[in-house]
Formats: C-alpha cells, sequence, structure tokens
C-alpha cells in the first residue's frame, strides 16, 4: 500500500475549515465548526434532519488484464484474484472536548471556562484527533462476488494534563467518546470496466436525544475521506472519462464524495474520495509557507487575515490549538519577501515560445472561424467546477487561443455580462474552456 504521494492532499483535506483564518472562541464566525466531511450517528441524523450520516462513492477501475475480451472463466480465475487487489485507508478527524480544571481548598477539582498563566491563555475548546483505518488486500474478485462489510471503532478515551506555572493546580481534560460504524465495499462488471462502491457508515447507538449539535459532533467521523490504491487496475477520471467510459461514469453515484485521481498521472492507481470539491492531481503550491487548512489553499489572502488581528485576538486563537498558535506565530515571523512570494506565481504552461502569441491565434470551432473578440455561449463539460453549472448558457468574449505543452487548446474567456470582464481582460484573468465546450454565435 503506498499513499505517500496522495499525503499532503489528504492532510489539507482532513482539516479543511479546520482552524480557518484561525478560530477564535469568541469570534461569530466561528459559532458553527466542522462542516466538511461530517459523517454523524444515524440516530441523531435522522432525528434531527441534519448532519447526514453516511458517504457514499462510485469509482471507476479498468483491469490491467485480462482484456475488455476475456471469457467469464478468464474473470474467475485465481489469478485474477491475485492480480487485481486494492487497498482502503479511511482517514477522519475524532473530535474530542478539552475542559479546564483548577484545584480547589477541598483538594478537589473544579470546572472553569478559561484560565490565564503567565502570559498564556486557555479556554475550554473540540480538538481534532487524526484517526486512521485500514484495509489492505481486498480482492476485486471477491468484490465481484460479495459485498464486504468491515467494522469502525474509534475507541473512547481520556487524558489529563497538567499545567505548570501558575498560582495553583491546573489540568486539561481531554475526552473523547466512542465511535461505531462500517465501510462497506463491494464491486460490479461494467463492460471492460469495474465499478467500485463504497460506503461510509456512522451507526453509534445511543444518540438520538441529542439535540445539541456540539454533542452530536463529538459522536461522528469529521472531515471524512477515503483513499485507495489499486494494483493490476488503472482508475478513470470521472472529471474526463475517455469515450469508451463515458456510459460506465454517467451511472456512478457519489453522495456527498468526489473522486478525483492523485499521485501518478501514467499509473493512474490511487484515488482520493474527498468530501470537497477538487480537480484530478490537485496540489499545494510550493510557495505556500505552510498550513491554513483551507482546501488547497489562497494563502495571501489567509496570511493578510492574520495579520489584521489584533494582539488580543491573536492571543485568543493562540489558546484554542497548538496548530492555530502555530499559524499565527507562522505569519508573525513571515518577512517582506515571504509576504511578497504569496502575490503570485508566473508558470511557463501555456503557448511554447515558437507559437504565435495567443491574442493572434484563432480556431475552428462547428465551422466558425473563432479569434479573439468572438462571442460564444458555454457549454462546460468537466463537472469539475461550480462555476461551471453557473456560467453555463452565458455568453463570453474570446481573449486568446493557447496551446499547452501536450498541444491541447485551451480558450481564453470573459463574460459579456460581466460588469468587470474588461477589468478581468486587462490584467489576464480569464475563464479557459476547450473548444468543445464553447458554441460560437452567429456574429463571430
Amino acid at each position: 500500500m503506498t499513499f505517500a504521494a496522495a499525503a499532503q492532499i489528504a492532510d489539507s483535506v482532513l482539516y479543511e475549515g479546520y482552524l480557518l483564518y484561525p478560530y477564535r472562541a469568541s469570534a461569530v464566525k466561528n459559532r458553527v465548526r466542522w462542516q466538511f466531511g461530517i459523517v454523524a450517528p444515524r440516530e441523531y441524523s435522522e432525528a434531527t434532519d441534519s448532519d447526514p450520516w453516511f458517504l457514499g462513492s462510485n469509482c471507476l477501475l479498468e483491469p490491467d488484464e485480462p482484456s475488455a475480451t476475456a471469457s467469464d472463466e478468464e474473470w474467475s480465475a485465481k489469478a485474477s484474484a491475485e492480480r487485481l487487489v486494492i487497498d482502503i485507508r479511511l482517514r477522519c478527524l475524532h473530535v474530542q472536548a478539552r475542559t479546564i480544571e483548577i484545584a480547589c481548598e477541598t483538594g478537589l477539582f473544579a470546572r472553569v471556562p478559561a484560565v490565564t498563566i503567565g502570559d498564556r491563555q486557555l479556554v475550554e475548546w473540540d480538538e481534532g484527533v487524526e484517526r486512521t483505518i485500514d484495509v489492505c488486500g481486498l480482492s476485486l474478485d471477491a468484490l465481484l462476488e460479495r459485498e464486504r462489510v468491515m467494522p469502525i471503532r474509534l475507541e473512547p478515551g481520556v487524558e489529563v494534563e497538567n499545567i505548570t506555572g501558575g498560582p495553583g493546580a491546573v489540568r486539561l481534560v481531554r475526552t473523547r467518546l466512542a465511535i461505531d460504524g462500517s465501510l462497506r465495499v463491494a464491486a460490479e462488471r461494467c463492460g471492460q470496466f469495474i465499478r467500485l462502491r463504497l460506503r461510509v457508515e456512522n451507526t453509534t447507538a445511543g444518540t438520538a436525544d441529542l439535540a445539541d449539535r456540539d454533542r452530536a459532533i463529538r459522536r461522528a467521523m469529521v472531515g471524512t475521506h477515503l483513499m485507495i490504491a489499486a494494483r493490476g487496475a488503472r482508475f478513470v477520471s470521472l472529471l474526463e472519462p475517455p469515450d469508451e467510459a463515458i456510459a460506465a461514469v454517467a451511472a456512478c453515484v457519489n453522495v456527498r464524495a468526489w473522486p478525483v485521481l492523485v499521485g501518478s498521472r501514467e499509473q493512474r492507481d490511487t484515488l482520493l474520495v474527498a468530501p470537497i470539491i477538487l480537480y484530478d492531481y490537485p496540489s499545494i503550491a510550493p510557495e505556500s509557507p505552510g498550513e491554513l487548512f483551507d482546501g488547497t489553499e489562497i494563502d495571501e489572502i489567509l496570511s493578510l487575515r492574520v495579520m489584521t488581528l489584533t494582539d488580543e485576538e491573536k492571543q485568543e486563537a493562540r489558546a484554542t490549538d497548538a496548530r492555530a498558535a502555530a499559524i499565527v506565530d507562522r505569519v508573525d515571523a513571515m518577512s517582506e519577501d515571504a509576504v511578497s512570494s504569496l502575490h503570485g506565481a508566473w508558470r511557463e504552461l501555456l503557448n511554447p515560445s515558437d507559437s504565435p502569441a495567443p491574442e493572434d491565434t484563432s480556431i475552428e470551432i462547428a465551422g466558425v472561424r473563432v479569434r479573439r473578440g468572438s462571442r460564444v455561449r458555454l457549454d462546460p463539460q468537466r463537472r469539475a467546477d461550480p462555476i461551471d453549472s453557473i456560467v453555463r448558457g452565458r455568453t463570453a468574449l474570446v481573449q486568446g487561443v493557447y496551446r499547452d505543452l501536450e498541444d491541447r487548446v485551451h480558450v481564453a474567456v470573459v463574460l459579456a455580462d460581466d460588469p468587470a470582464g474588461e477589468l478581468h481582460a486587462s490584467y489576464g484573468r480569464f475563464m479557459y474552456y476547450g473548444p468543445e465546450e464553447l458554441i460560437p454565435l452567429e456574429d463571430s
């Protein structure tokens, strides 16, 4: 099993929104935490009609062997069981309540909402603890025969940390509650492909009367996602499938899950089932100085937001979580050059130097020559970005025709009715679509 290539993106997914900006206990925007990848207890979910109790995903595999013309005997041969194997890694955050207790004159401890020791402030807070469950060596041949149901158990626990340096005894008590669930995995043939069906469920009992969401979240899996590695087969992109897989991909159903390819583009042997929308092969920019816990991150604006915090707000943010403290300390220590480096990076990906300038290039679409200034109607096909659903059917103005290093065409456009369209065009903030996603208008 090898998930190393997906680790950085998976970590980003796990902590999506965990410490955004970062969180402060008193900030209004922080009153509702834990928004991504929630798999809540079924009893609570059905009683309150709120957070979902399962995550379901379909993905598509193309076996290396046998070929599409293989017989049923070849499919069921012992060799296929040894050859077609998947490993699954389930990851989530297990929420633990951190409470503060101080010693009383009676010798007992009493709970308090906050305490200050020297220049260090401590507040009650819910923390996320990483949990990983690995299921290795699942034979696709066996999954074609029957579904596998594997139990999930996140164990309860209590940890006490004694805090020194104060006038009296102070301790932090971290409490985790038990979580039970299951991981269901099955497979079915789909022509030359295999459709893999996965489902993560939370079946923790005794939660129907939990009216308080904060309490329910402590019995939930948070930031839940899956990584799948295949041996003897390759994953098919659900965002940009080859022609022969379009029908099979259309039949894949994903509920609160978004499968994308990660790792090696050549091998296509690793898939990330994320609770947020991503492109295939997402990556963290090399300029990113550290984690900000916001998906694939917009470092400049998040760092600037941290810089606007007052000293009191920074102290409060540090008090919530060690990860929050690390963000504040890192941003405080950033040099002017480091901040400037976040403003943007130029990458030579489009139009090799020996090609005509994009604004001087044209392309024929549906018998119409399209160039800078042409009017087109947008018809996005990639299903990879929520913006696509917003702009579908809108009229756009072509700004240039680009070719990347693999000679693929990308047509740059701005929306014709966008009041800021001219401004966007002036500094090259375009949307890019393939020729098959554009419909030339008659006045082109």
